[in-house]
């Protein structure tokens, strides 16, 4: 099991002007949807943004702490 803060926590650490929301899509807390705004994004595609995403959120994908993750990855512009 992981909180929302220690997710928001992992991406902030790659993304640090990131504004992050993070819902628990079945009260399990492994499965999550989560939105991140930042301009970090800016001048990448979808796959890009997911696996910036993806990349800080490694350690829990990898153990077993989130199961399933559903990805919204916007610039400020787009938010």
């Amino acid at each position: 099991m992981i909180t929302q803060d220690i997710l928001i926590g992992y991406v902030r650490t790659a993304l640090p002007d990131a504004v992050v929301s993070v819902t628990d899509r079945t009260g399990t807390m492994d499965h999550f949807s989560i939105r991140v705004v930042s301009d970090g994004f800016k001048g990448k595609g979808l796959l890009d943004r997911h696996r910036l995403i993806y990349q800080a959120l490694n350690e829990p994908m990898k153990d077993g702490r989130i199961h399933a993750l559903e990805i919204k990855a916007l610039t400020q512009d787009e938010a």
